[in-house]
């Protein structure tokens, strides 16, 4: 996946975002997971959707497994910038990182793994409450 031409690119540590049919797109990037770069990367959300919780449609990539406290710090941020989740991997890696963050209570948002990044944009429509200019 390369980052459209004809939009507004933001980038992060840990991912490359743009606004696609009013859900938030996630390029993601391979550094490892720290609480330090995941705060960054929450504020860097906050400050592209003006604080409000969006959908995500995240490309994910294999990088590195997260310790216990930044799992758990991602998995308090969710909510907090995202209001649904689409993943979209070839490989098993959604299911891995699902398992990995979720293994003992349900996500805080609703999450699903896709193959196809038009059945993940489509189902992430549903999520959309408010229309974005981007």
């Amino acid at each position: 996946m390369i980052p459209p031409k004809d939009r507004t690119i933001y980038e992060g540590e840990i991912a490359t975002y743009w606004w696609e049919n009013n859900v938030l797109v996630s390029l993601s990037k391979n550094p490892k997971r720290t609480v330090g770069n995941i705060s960054g990367n929450v504020e860097l959300v906050k400050s592209i959707t003006g604080n409000t919780p969006v959908p995500l449609l995240i490309y994910l990539c294999k990088s590195p497994v997260p310790d216990k406290d930044t799992r758990r710090f991602s998995t308090e941020q969710l909510p907090v910038i995202y209001s649904a989740m689409a993943m979209v991997s070839d490989s098993g890696l959604a299911e891995f990182i699902m398992n990995m963050l979720f293994r003992f209570k349900r996500p805080p948002i609703p999450m699903k793994s896709f193959r196809k990044d038009v059945e993940a944009l489509e189902w992430l429509q549903q999520f959309v409450v408010m229309n974005k200019d981007q």
